[in-house]
């Protein structure tokens, strides 16, 4: 994963995640920037929060599960590696630790912890915080090769024996809810997702196959990949809208300028401010 700017500059969705009843499932990392609310547990494979995150289910990681201060989880908080838990972090339920515990002062586990490893009860330094600090400076000073380093080796912990898979990456002060998803950043969804809640982003990204049970609005330019469904309207304030062909919007479209892949639907109104194009499928000659 190479980085051009700050990586928690956009929603990252990677393919296949799905958004189920109480978790939000991905194969890869789960980053989480600080202050962001997630009413959905989630379950990853590295799992990376901020400050003061709100979590409104159970975090299980199958590998480390960094807490940064002042998170909040509703439920159990289960680690497949280790943990490393910030001053004041409240826990709902119950944490267990199959590696290390790193934990910090003041933290409230309401049903007690467990961890197979070494217990460190102390003020751990904000590896988050540390990490995206000093990632941001590299970028500044323009060692992009050095910050992709200091990422795989912070996230890839395991090498080869781990799949090459995208992290799912939530931005600063968003809200995740199955009633919405707020970010005030880029938004990108990959291939074959399952979501359910409106999307609302400075622009959208779509990949293929994918499925939205919600709407999508944008301040900026929306993409809706091939054979993906949005059960919902597509709205862009100032931007333009392509959908791509055999997409499908369940809704109204309202952009500036529109263009229809071939065998691409709207099932509602369209209203366009400017041109609206039209693909066609090949046909054979008469």
């Amino acid at each position: 994963m190479a980085f051009s700017r700050d990586p928690l500059d956009e929603l990252v969705i990677p393919d296949g995640t799905e958004a189920k009843e109480v978790d939000l499932v991905t194969d890869g990392d789960v980053l989480v920037g600080t202050r962001s609310t997630i009413d959905f547990g989630v379950r990853g494979r590295n799992v990376l929060a901020g400050e003061s995150v709100e979590f409104g289910g159970a975090i299980e990681a199958e590998g480390d599960c960094r807490l940064d201060m002042w998170c909040d989880v509703a439920e159990n908080v289960l680690v497949g590696q280790d943990a490393y838990i910030g001053e004041r972090v409240h826990v709902a339920g119950e944490m267990k630790v199959a590696g290390d515990l790193d934990i910090g002062d003041d933290v409230e586990i309401e049903e007690g912890f467990e961890a197979n490893g070494w217990i460190v009860i102390r003020n751990p330094m904000p590896t988050i915080v540390l990490l995206f600090v000093y990632l941001k400076h590299l970028l500044l000073v323009g060692e992009e090769d050095t910050a992709q380093r200091l990422v795989s080796e912070l996230v890839d912990e395991e090498g080869d024996a781990q799949p090459d898979v995208e992290p799912l990456v939530i931005p600063r002060n968003a809200t995740v809810s199955d009633d919405a998803w707020r970010v005030s950043t880029p938004a990108t969804i990959g291939d074959d997702c399952r979501l359910h809640g409106n999307v609302r982003a400075e622009t959208i990204d779509v990949g293929t196959d994918t499925t939205i049970f919600g709407s999508l609005r944008a301040r900026g330019d929306v993409t809706v990949g091939e054979g993906t469904r949005i059960h919902g309207d597509l709205t862009t304030r100032d931007g333009d809208v392509t959908i791509e062909p055999d997409a499908r919007v369940l809704g109204d479209v309202s952009c500036n300028d529109l263009e229809l892949g071939p065998e691409a639907e709207v099932d509602g109104t369209i209203r366009a401010n400017g041109e609206i194009t039209m693909g066609t499928t090949e046909r054979d000659p008469e």
